[in-house]
């Protein structure tokens, strides 16, 4: 157990109980723990291997590569539809846990053996998500925007194309594009202060 982490199991929450049986299950297994991200880590030779994390519906285990995990159990999920290596295990109650600890020690154990082969997942680049139309007629429109656009490294592109397109009406598209601009020209992602 890593004391920096500990303030994580200690904190209230609904999902208290479940973290603790997680936290154990995993440091069964030999990963070294760690805090990334505000949340407890679990790696293998300074590499992620899986996560605990909460939500208001439920809390998980999040393994980093789960998309080259065989899923024997058909129990991992894709958290959102743009999440390309990282796949969930839910869940909403602590008995979930205790039942499936065997199970759970499985699925690290072999996400363990996914890193040790050095297994890396194929991400899709930036030209192979889709363009929304209101940003593909910014950046044909205007030179300069078109510019700062194609200097953002692929990560920053890919972040924007995807805020862009989560709006469901294309005028908010448009208002998303005109409040990205000034971070965009600055080199920045659109998450990022």
């Amino acid at each position: 157990m890593n004391p920096k982490v500990d303030f994580f199991f200690e904190k209230p929450s609904q999902w208290q109980e479940a973290y603790r049986q997680l936290r154990k299950i995993a440091l069964d297994t030999g990963l070294t723990e760690t805090l990334k991200w505000g949340v407890p880590c679990y790696t293998h030779k300074g590499s992620n291997v899986v996560l605990i994390h909460g939500f208001k519906e439920y809390c998980a285990l999040l393994f980093h590569k789960g998309v080259l995990l065989k899923d024997t159990e058909g129990i991992l999920i894709q958290q959102t539809k743009n999440v390309q290596s990282a796949r969930q295990i839910r869940f909403t109650d602590v008995k979930e846990i205790l039942n499936m600890e065997k199970v759970l020690k499985t699925y690290i154990h072999e996400a363990i053996e996914v890193k040790k082969a050095g297994l890396e997942v194929k991400m899709k680049k930036t030209s192979e998500f889709d363009m929304p139309e209101e940003l593909q007629n910014k950046l044909d429109e205007d030179t300069a925007f078109k510019s700062a656009f194609e200097a953002l490294t692929p990560g920053r592109q890919r972040g924007y194309m995807l805020y862009v397109s989560q709006a469901k009406q294309s005028k908010t598209r448009v208002s998303r594009i005109e409040k990205s601009i000034p971070k965009i020209f600055e080199g920045k992602g659109y998450n990022e202060m």
